[in-house]
């Protein structure tokens, strides 16, 4: 099998769980992740298989979207309802005009302090790791894009939003920042991610659903092709001698007709349908093969 399958993660699984589950439904050890999802988060996790384990680098950086509810009243010290809370428990009635107001400070490009238990590393180490041994974690703001933010509902102590935003961004501290600026506290309660890149909750599958389709022999319903991966980088069809040539690394031209002015990527795509490479520009129209399936 080569491609994505988009699993539909429940709460309580690390992305490393759901890794080792599809290796024993698929009876293959070759299976990645497209984006680490903490254990009390839900929805997209995107499992590269096979071949299309080569694409994974490509996604580092994708779009997500997120559906997530916050509780104001009190902070915790990881930045959400696992954690110890660090500040005493309120009840607040948060005001729908006043919170509208506050997320305007969260919109296009901010600058975000990840939390303090993250996968962000401190002279090599993990930050969660330092967490755990309570030794003091101080990370530095990054850039963030947050391209959509909208208020869907308030519901007394608790507010759910939608994110869009960059890879790389962390509702928890949207949550945390929020709950700082509104003078309550506040923290994550729960958080689904509704698409990651490409991937949509709608082409997702639990692993319940996964292993029935591993017992009936069909796991390849669920299989999203690596043609069907990165849908911005325009196709470039070669023949059988060119595609030769690809797999052997070699440079490879792209016809201006068929590649916009300014493509940094293309696929070149065998004459059966088939992903050969990834083609970086070198040249115009000249593209050398970074990555070959």
């Amino acid at each position: 099998m080569d491609g994505v399958i988009v699993v539909n993660k429940d709460e309580g699984w690390t992305s490393h769980d759901v890794v080792s589950k599809f290796r024993r439904i698929a009876n293959t050890k070759k299976v990645g992740h497209l984006g680490t999802l903490d254990p009390i988060a839900t929805g997209v996790l995107p499992l590269v298989i096979g071949r299309a384990t080569r694409l994974a680098k490509f996604y580092t950086r994708s779009d997500k979207i997120y559906e997530a509810v916050i509780r104001f009243g009190f902070a915790t010290d990881t930045y959400d309802r696992s954690g110890t809370p660090t500040s005493p428990e309120t009840e607040p009635h948060v005001d729908r005009g006043e919170l509208e107001g506050l997320l305007t400070g969260f919109r296009d490009e901010i600058l975000q302090v990840p939390p303090p238990v993250s996968a962000k590393k401190v002279d090599g180490v993990r930050a969660y790791a330092l967490a755990r041994k309570q030794v003091e974690v101080k990370l530095a703001p990054v850039p963030v894009q947050i391209y959509d933010l909208k208020l869907l509902e308030v519901d007394g102590a608790e507010a759910r939003i939608r994110v869009h935003c960059s890879g790389g961004t962390y509702l928890r501290s949207i949550a945390h920042d929020l709950g700082q600026a509104m003078g309550s506290g506040a923290h994550l309660r729960d958080l689904r991610r509704m698409a990651s890149g490409e991937f949509t909750v709608e082409q997702a599958r639990t692993i319940a659903e996964l292993e029935q389709l591993g017992a009936e022999g069909r796991l390849g319903d669920a299989l999203i092709p690596p043609l069907r991966m990165l849908p911005d980088f325009p196709s470039v069809y070669v023949d059988p001698l060119t595609a030769g040539q690809i797999r052997q690394g070699r440079d490879f031209q792209a016809s201006p007709f068929r590649t916009p002015q300014g493509s940094r990527y293309v696929k070149a795509v065998s004459s059966d349908g088939e992903l050969i490479a990834i083609g970086e520009a070198k040249l115009p129209h000249l593209y050398h093969p970074s990555v070959v399936l």
